[in-house]
């Protein structure tokens, strides 16, 4: 909603006529894009695109729409990067220090992520599977329950979009140990990505995004 607001205002006064952004309900954008499919192929109602649009394809056995065949691309607006979070008194001082007492306690470690099937969900998923550690990924009904479990000691770490859990970080109560992208995020220079730990998670890559399709 902000990305398609901050767009569509933008886009509004360029072409000098109203842009209106309408919010569907449905996981994974599946009721936004099955009223997309269907509209007249004029141009004039677009779709806002997002990793959930990827996901749904590998989720669901039946969907209203073909997102390859049904959309055609616009241009990628947004991306957004990934972190792995703990609370600010967390007894690790760097990401090195929690991935070193993760392989040497398998099945000790917790990390939480909003809803199963969800960008942060997955990522945390192929970060367990490519580190080769044995942590309980436990799922929770959004942000705000994340950062609550966090602050009070009922999971160890998270991986949350970092743009939600900015003024957290900001605050001192959470601290970022790694980024997940291919670079350093660039307000939090000191804090590595995933892939600095060489090894098997070398090449590791992970961050949601936005789009546009008409």
């Amino acid at each position: 909603d902000l990305t398609a607001r901050t767009v569509g205002q933008a886009l509004s006064e360029r072409i000098g006529q109203p842009v209106v952004i309408e919010n569907k309900p449905g996981a994974g954008g599946i009721g936004a894009g099955e009223q997309v499919a269907r509209a007249d192929a004029d141009g004039h109602t677009l779709l806002l695109m997002s990793n959930a649009t990827a996901i749904s394809a590998t989720m669901f056995t039946k969907m209203p729409f073909d997102a390859l065949k049904d959309f055609a691309p616009v241009g990628v607006l947004a991306v957004f990067e990934l972190g792995i979070v703990v609370p600010a008194n967390a007894r690790w001082r760097n990401f090195a220090e929690f991935l070193a007492e993760a392989k040497a306690n398998p099945g000790k470690l917790n990390l939480g992520t909003i809803a199963i099937g969800s960008t942060q969900n997955l990522a945390a998923e192929l970060f367990k599977s490519q580190a080769g550690i044995n942590v309980q990924i436990v799922p929770f009904n959004g942000t705000p329950a994340v950062v609550t479990a966090l602050r009070g000691g009922n999971i160890d770490a998270a991986v949350e979009i970092l743009g939600p859990v900015r003024t957290q970080i900001t605050a001192g109560a959470l601290r970022p140990l790694a980024v997940m992208g291919d670079k350093r995020e660039p307000t939090l220079a000191d804090v590595p990505t995933v892939a600095e730990a060489r090894g098997s998670l070398a090449g590791f890559n992970v961050a949601s995004w936005n789009a546009l399709a008409a």
